[in-house]
């Protein structure tokens, strides 16, 4: 058994077991807790498949940005046992229906899908490098890049003029 082995099913267990106390876990900040180490493990996943530049963004942009954002939303309205409403037996029961009928449609689906196979290269060409994509950035596609930064930049200065306060006046009266 080979490191890439290794290192793939310990990451899928990780995910896994994280997954699941996202679902089971009680407190809600917990549960943003796992959620940002399973985008960890996918992250080792996308490395493993030697796509770097999927692995950091998902770090940065899920792990990093979204769930922190869900972390402070949590944290600042303040869920607890004590403010929740209690849900209706029937309610509960309507939930797992609902469920178990998901799961159902989605085996079904699955049953009858091919499945190849071809088993990904981990660790070996050069599709996911972060070079390769720079390179096709910067000399395929540099003026759909270049406007596309334009439009950001406009963006920016369109929300800081509309953020900015209007000049006040001084306590004379009178304006600067």
């Amino acid at each position: 058994m080979s490191i890439t082995q290794i290192l793939f099913w310990f990451l899928s267990v990780l995910a896994l077991f994280s997954a699941l106390m996202v679902i089971t876990s009680k407190n809600p900040v917990y549960s943003v807790l796992w959620l940002i180490l399973v985008f960890f493990a996918i992250s080792g996943h996308y490395l493993l498949l030697n796509a770097q530049f999927l692995a950091i963004v998902n770090i940065i942009v899920y792990a990093g940005a979204i769930m922190v954002l869900f972390l402070f939303v949590i944290m600042l309205m303040n869920l607890n046992k004590s403010n929740e409403p209690q849900k209706n037996k029937w309610l509960k029961l309507a939930a797992a229906l609902a469920g178990g009928c998901l799961l159902l449609v989605l085996v079904a689906a699955l049953k009858n899908a091919e499945t190849k196979s071809a088993i990904a290269e981990s660790g070996t060409g050069d599709i996911g490098l972060i070079g390769n994509l720079g390179k096709a950035l910067f000399n395929d596609y540099v003026v759909p890049f270049e406007i596309s930064s334009i439009l950001f930049l406009s963006a920016m200065v369109g929300a800081v003029v509309l953020g900015k306060k209007e000049a006040s006046s001084h306590p004379s009266g009178e304006e600067a």
